[in-house]
């Protein structure tokens, strides 16, 4: 990339991110140039995908292709008003969530376009759901298989669920 007295701290808002193609834009809080977020950069912060909506602060440079984001500095989950409702999550406070354990999980499978999956908790073979909006809540978009993560699990009408599915690497840092 370029020096970093080129490089300057952008915040704005994911306009849409596929890990399939490794990159995707982000729009400039007050306007300017869509900023190219590769996959690589996402994944130096810890995390494979973001969604769209999520607010990031990221160093960007300047190069002969573009503006180009660096290093992320922070992303923040959209707004959860502005998220479909889950009808297992509409009694569900933020204190309830936070008071659930961080549980170390890894992805049986996932798919973006069934809008769900199921994910392992370490040392048990039980199947924990993971639906999409869970995921959008949490500030990501997509899951792959084999994925290390941690989550938060509540007891859903068809068995238990992820409310919460963080980053290993958040996991870690909480």
């Amino acid at each position: 990339m370029e020096s970093e007295d080129t490089a300057i701290t952008v915040t704005g808002k994911v306009k849409w991110f596929d890990p399939g193609k490794g990159f995707g834009f982000v729009l400039r809080d007050g306007g300017g140039d869509d900023v190219l977020l590769h996959a690589n950069v996402l994944r130096n912060f810890g995390q494979g995908s973001v969604v769209e909506g999520a607010a990031i602060e990221m160093i960007v440079v300047t190069t002969p292709r573009g503006c180009q984001a660096d290093r992320i500095l922070s992303i923040t989950p959209p707004d959860h008003a502005s998220l479909v409702p889950l009808a297992d999550m509409e009694a569900v406070t933020a204190e309830d969530i936070a008071r659930c354990p961080l549980e170390p999980a890894r992805i049986k499978w996932f798919d973006k376009a069934k809008g769900f999956g199921f994910a392992n908790v370490f040392g048990s073979d039980d199947d924990i759901f993971v639906h999409v909006e869970v995921l959008r809540r949490s500030g990501l978009s997509d899951l792959a298989t084999g994925e290390a993560i941690a989550m938060r699990v509540m007891p859903g009408k068809r068995g238990r669920m992820a409310i919460e599915v963080l980053t290993w690497d958040a996991g870690l840092k909480l």
